[in-house]
């Protein structure tokens, strides 16, 4: 596959099967299927019209505002009306209107990214044959130095993930973020990541990258490790997966290693706790993906900061309005948990968007429940930007489709739902996370304006060139090779 695509067979705005790897990726809707044909050939019809390619066209504003609209039709004609994408018809063919609605200055900072060393130690600890993150080979990297059957890797490398990040995306900073693995088994391990955070410092870009410490309190050692990781590597919080653990048996956050962990990062002054939760790994240990925990030590611990990452979102649930006591899985377990433990509305609680809003990017009526009930009863100040990607390529098209993502007044009068204002879409973007993560959005903007990331993004946009490029395992074979060789 060409990486390039210079023919403009992919769109600008990705919906697609792909999963990040914590869940088995589930095939796109006919209505999807609909939707992104019915993009592409007015893509082609709107290139013409505008005398530029069809490659030329989807790269441009007009591209992104010409996908939104044939998304918001397809669902249109199937009686979605949750939610659609508020884009002008002009904006197809005018650049100015396009501009205006697809593109924006919000500061953003995104809470979850990731990417893999392709050559790292973690390597000699599978099989020679192993081809661990299969699936993107199609994606036709360079090999570079890694070479042979597993060249596919650097598709996955920091220096992609620095241009999809950076480059090809209005992302100001990203917190790099780790997946569920033991220490020995880390794709990137905190060494790496805070190479690649020196690299982009060396860059004179030194407030664009954050770091966390991953930690699994029911893994030998791990608690006894968040000593050096707060001590040595300016982490910004410590992540943990409560549904990951030894034989596959997770933990609550209430239980004895969940409180040890809290009080040693309470004690060595690290006040946010990033938790994934939702997007089950698997039937094994799933009562600890859910949130009940959450409220609970929430309420014990009102200094602390709890990170709810994927907001309790699961794939396979079909988001409806939060009805109290009901017993619904997905975000209804997190909203019931802060409800059940009395945490108010925009307290110490936030529900961050990474993989759920790229999934909710399929179905309006999905995307308008489920920011509905987080906005009404996390706090419109406590959800925040993730993306999830180097998994899903460059986060750009999930940022211009928030951007005009708008829950229906339908929706808003019978559920109770907030319109999304531009202040809401600001405060998500990167103000709410500026609070927990101890940023100054002015100092950032100073700092980054004129740093070479800005001036190489600055050159990068005279002749830009995004793959439209998605990575996580899109089938269900590619994701039972990612559980057999890679973290979960």
């Amino acid at each position: 596959m060409d990486r390039i695509d210079k023919e403009g067979n992919r769109l600008p705005i990705k919906i697609d099967s792909t999963s990040n790897g914590e869940y088995e990726p589930i095939p796109i809707s006919p209505i999807n299927e609909r939707a992104n044909k019915l993009a592409l050939h007015l893509a082609g019809e709107n290139a013409r019209r505008s005398g530029q390619s069809r490659r030329k066209f989807l790269i441009s504003s007009c591209g992104a505002a010409s996908t939104l609209l044939a998304f918001n039709q397809a669902n249109s004609y199937h009686h979605k009306r949750g939610g659609f994408f508020d884009i002008r018809e002009e904006s197809a063919l005018d650049a100015s209107s396009a501009l205006a609605e697809v593109e924006g200055g919000e500061f953003i900072f995104d809470v979850q990214g990731h990417y893999v060393n392709p050559e790292g130690d973690w390597l000699s600890r599978i099989p020679p044959a192993a081809r661990p993150y299969a699936g993107m080979e199609k994606a036709a990297c360079d090999a570079g130095e890694t070479g042979g059957d597993r060249g596919y890797l650097n598709c996955l490398s920091g220096n992609e993930f620095i241009k999809d990040i950076f480059l090809d995306s209005d992302t100001d900073i990203m917190v790099l973020s780790f997946v569920p693995s033991t220490r020995e088994n880390e794709p990137v391990t905190i060494e790496d990541a805070t190479e690649t955070r020196n690299i982009v410092a060396q860059l004179q870009g030194s407030k664009r990258l954050l770091v966390h410490g991953r930690v699994n309190p029911n893994q030998d050692g791990d608690l006894e490790g968040m000593d050096e990781l707060a001590e040595n590597w300016d982490i910004a919080a410590f992540k943990t997966y409560t549904q990951y653990g030894p034989g596959g048996i997770g933990f609550y956050l209430h239980d004895d290693p969940g409180l040890a962990m809290i009080e040693r990062a309470r004690r060595l002054g690290v006040r946010n706790i990033c938790v994934h939760k939702g997007l089950p790994f698997g039937p094994r240990s799933y009562e600890h993906s859910q949130c009940q925990d959450i409220g609970i030590v929430a309420k014990l611990y009102p200094d602390m900061n709890f990170l709810v990452y994927h907001s309790g979102f699961v794939a396979s649930v079909q988001e409806q309005e939060f009805i109290e006591g009901a017993g619904r899985d997905g975000i209804d377990t997190l909203i019931q948990s802060v409800l059940d433990n009395e945490v108010a509305p925009n307290s110490n609680v936030y529900a961050e968007l990474g993989s759920t809003w790229r999934f909710l990017m399929r179905d309006p009526d999905n995307a308008a429940h489920a920011l509905g009930k987080l906005f009404k009863y996390i706090g419109e100040d406590n959800v925040l930007w993730g993306t999830d990607s180097i998994w899903y390529g460059s986060p750009q098209d999930q940022i211009q489709a928030f951007r005009t993502f708008q829950i229906s007044q339908e929706f808003q009068d019978r559920y109770g739902y907030s319109a999304i204002s531009p202040a809401m879409r600001r405060k998500v973007f990167g103000l709410n996370a500026a609070l927990p993560y101890q940023i100054d959005e002015a100092e950032i903007r100073a700092l980054t304006a004129n740093d070479f990331v800005a001036s190489e993004k600055l050159a990068y946009q005279q002749d830009p060139q995004p793959s439209f490029l998605t990575h996580g395992p899109k089938t269900r074979r590619e994701f039972m090779n990612f559980l057999k060789w890679g973290s979960v």
